[in-house]
């Protein structure tokens, strides 16, 4: 039995954040029934590159989901929404603050009808505070968080991440939000609303920024590849030009890089013999490291630092993600059947449970591919869905 068996999710979301939260449930076996426009579908169908019309990113973001094509803006669609929640564990949403409230959909009038209800709310800013009106995008998030600004080389445009690091970061906070509330449940009997907002989600993850400023003043700035005061620990360029990154800033580690690199002098060195101390000099061993570097490919420097232990790396595209036998091995390259017969590699599962894991079972569905039997289930007649049909209110 799947770990999520029995646990029914309604996914009101659309685009990445809530679809996200609820894909990660669906993966380890939760019954996800997302709720879409007739018609149009969730925007991200048609994001990035198309086949057949719909985007491969789609069979990501909405495997192992049922698909109801519902209208929220109508009398009707919203009725069924609550009718939905009635018998849900969870339901999921990302739209703008008041949305919600204004469809007759907000956390007072679905927990009256279902009290044991967990309702995921991520938007950009939370539900509360005085941003909470404002359009929010997890690129907007990671600005606001600090994050932005330290991507970046030093004195140059902040780049953003090439993901949507902001939306992922929400939605597994999300997920993480809604699991604590199914425990917490389990003694009260009780649901709750579990408020994400993008930059918080991000802000979480910014380590010692503002404890820093807090008790010295000081605002950390861009600092490219390298991180600042934990040393060293930066990408070296190699013969050919290509990069590899290096990780040898724990103490016994140092000392087993620069014996590698032929510098016994700066191992042995009892200034460099812990980070204060490298920090200090970071410099002069960034330059030692590289200069060693810069005169062997990156397969001769990984081979080297691989029999010492020393943690180093080369830059992968996805070119080198797909031909890699370790996420083959970890069966992150998950090989799936589309409807006109063609493969498509999606990534695979994750987080890895020994005993429930999670599984693909079925591929992302097309715009209301499951409607007729949601509605079944929740007592609607042939007749009536066909009315629905006829108003335009579900496809």
């Amino acid at each position: 039995m799947s770990a999520l068996a029995g646990l029914k999710v309604i996914e009101l979301g659309q685009l990445i954040a809530g679809p996200f939260a609820a894909k990660t449930l669906a993966d380890f076996g939760a019954d996800v029934i997302k709720v879409e426009p007739p018609g149009s579908g969730d925007p991200l169908r048609k994001w990035r590159l198309l086949k057949d019309g719909t985007s491969v990113w789609w069979q990501i973001q909405s495997r192992n989901k049922r698909s109801v094509a519902i209208d929220l803006k109508s009398a009707e669609g919203q009725q069924l929404v609550r009718t939905l929640a009635s018998e849900a564990d969870v339901l999921i949403e990302n739209f703008r603050p008041g949305s919600m409230e204004q469809w007759g959909l907000g956390p007072d009038a679905l927990l009256a009808i279902n009290p044991r209800l967990i309702m995921l709310r991520v938007s950009g800013y939370g539900q509360t505070g005085p941003y909470k009106d404002r359009p929010g995008f997890g690129v907007v998030a990671e600005a606001m968080s600090g994050l932005r600004h330290l991507t970046a080389e030093p004195g140059r445009v902040p780049v953003r991440v090439g993901v949507s690091i902001g939306d992922t970061l929400a939605a597994l906070h999300g997920v993480i939000g809604i699991l604590m509330a199914l425990h917490e449940r389990q003694r009260s009997g009780k649901g709750q609303v579990v408020d994400v907002a993008l930059y918080e989600a991000v802000f979480n993850c910014m380590e010692s920024l503002l404890p820093e400023y807090s008790a010295f003043g000081a605002v950390r700035e861009a600092a490219g590849s390298a991180l600042p005061g934990i040393a060293p620990s930066n990408a070296y360029r190699c013969a050919g030009g290509a990069y590899v990154l290096v990780a040898g800033n724990g103490d016994s580690i140092f000392r087993r890089l620069m014996g590698a690199i032929g510098r016994p002098d700066l191992a042995a060195d009892p200034t460099l013999a812990d980070n204060t101390g490298r920090v200090a000099r970071v410099v002069e061993i960034d330059a030692a490291i590289e200069a060693w570097t810069s005169s062997r490919a990156v397969e001769e420097v990984l081979s080297i630092l691989e029999s010492v232990s020393v943690p180093a790396g080369r830059i992968y595209t996805v070119a080198d993600i797909a031909a890699d036998p370790h996420y083959e091995a970890r069966g992150m390259l998950h090989r799936i059947q589309m409807d006109d017969g063609d493969e498509l590699t999606i990534p695979g599962i994750v987080p890895k449970l020994s005993r429930t894991p999670g599984a693909h079972d079925r591929n992302a569905p097309h715009i209301g591919q499951d409607t007729m039997a949601v509605l079944q289930s929740i007592g609607l007649s042939d007749d009536q869905i066909a009315a629905l049909r006829e108003k335009g209110i579900v496809s």
